[in-house]
């Protein structure tokens, strides 16, 4: 399962694509989210574009979305509080 609804939260399991062409959600492969993000994976600059993207595209204020693991790999564990943007996408991709 590419996610885990908690109390509150949900964690996401992410695979990250940085050097793409744009920033999106490519859709659910092999239990996790695929996300591509446009910067690349130099000195944390995808992980802070992938941040920053979730932001926008959920309305999350970006100091309350956590990096839980993976910081320098691809599949990544991303923590984001539940709101009603987060619960329309996961309902969405079921």
């Amino acid at each position: 399962m590419w996610y885990d609804r908690k109390d509150g939260y949900v964690d996401l399991l992410v695979s990250a694509r940085p050097n793409s062409g744009k920033n999106g959600f490519a859709g659910i492969y092999d239990d996790s989210l695929k996300i591509q993000i446009k910067a690349p994976a130099v000195e944390g600059a995808a992980n802070r574009e992938l941040v920053k993207f979730l932001s926008k595209s959920f309305k999350i204020p970006k100091s309350e979305i956590r990096i839980l693991s993976g910081e320098t790999g691809k599949r990544k564990r991303i923590r984001l509080p539940l709101n009603e943007r987060v619960e329309e996408f996961i309902n969405a991709k079921e």
